[in-house]
């Protein structure tokens, strides 16, 4: 039994006909967090509304837990797993904190679960969202986003108009919401060091194309080519098929350890 839970494969995306998104593939495990990484324009937002339905793919396929998603709207995503945090944060301004988490709550979720992880909003609780600092309406949104548990989560931009302090704080919380929940995490992040952190797997996109897909540590200790990647230089080919390697690698291991196993039962 596979715990891949979202699986991208040959994705083309765009609007209206024109391609933003080309040739994406990638497999994100349970408890995996892969940060989706380049500049402005580079079409990480587009991946994300694609993969989340909001948006029809123009060719390829994603699946989630399993089952091929384009016949499914954003809804019935939702309801199979998906939690999705938009780079506007869509929060309802008017309505408390208590209020915007109440709004989440279905499939067994809690608000206890969600302040767990960001207890400042405890204090909260009773405030309209729209007063709330932009930490606070970040860590609110995402917040919203675990009382459903989530088993795949998507966030947009999280430290768009935040302070460098707030992003260094919120990315840790990450980490946990992914070790100890097992959710698997798509971060689109600007902050790319800091992103690289908690990353187990990072993807540069330079225009709509994959220029760099490797480990998060990889691309922490050899920044020179995350830097080349965003310059549109040439990079490492190693650094865009060390993904491919990798599961090459495991499928010959699983391979190995069966043919090892029938060896074992055969009676002497």
């Amino acid at each position: 039994m596979t715990d891949i839970v979202l699986r991208v494969d040959h994705l083309n995306g765009g609007y209206a006909g024109h391609t933003v998104l080309r040739d994406l593939s990638f497999e994100l495990r349970a408890g995996e967090i892969l940060a989706l990484l380049g500049p402005n324009g580079a079409g990480k937002t587009t991946t994300l509304m694609t993969v989340a339905g909001f948006l029809p793919a123009i060719s390829g396929s994603v699946e989630m837990l399993g089952h091929p998603t384009r016949k499914n709207s954003p809804h019935q995503l939702a309801r199979l797993g998906l939690g999705y945090v938009p780079d506007d944060r869509a929060l309802f301004r008017s309505l408390t904190v208590r209020e915007n988490l109440k709004v989440a709550k279905h499939g067994g979720g809690t608000l206890e679960l969600a302040l767990e992880y960001f207890p400042e909003l405890r204090k909260r609780l009773d405030i309209t969202a729209g007063s709330l600092s932009g930490g606070e309406q970040q860590m609110l949104v995402i917040a919203r986003a675990l009382v459903s548990r989530p088993k795949i989560l998507m966030i947009d931009e999280l430290s768009m108009g935040l302070a460098p302090a707030i992003v260094a704080k919120v990315l840790p919380v990450l980490r946990r919401i992914s070790d100890d929940m097992k959710t698997a995490i798509v971060l689109v992040e600007q902050h790319v060091q800091q992103a690289l952190t908690i990353a187990d797997h990072a993807i540069v996109l330079v225009h709509g194309d994959v220029r760099v897909s490797a480990p998060g540590d990889v691309l922490r200790r050899d920044p020179t080519q995350l830097e080349r990647a965003y310059l549109g230089q040439s990079v490492d080919p190693e650094l865009t098929q060390h993904a491919q390697t990798q599961d090459t690698q495991t499928q010959d291991a699983k391979t190995q350890d069966t043919k090892t196993q029938d060896a074992q039962e055969v009676p002497a």
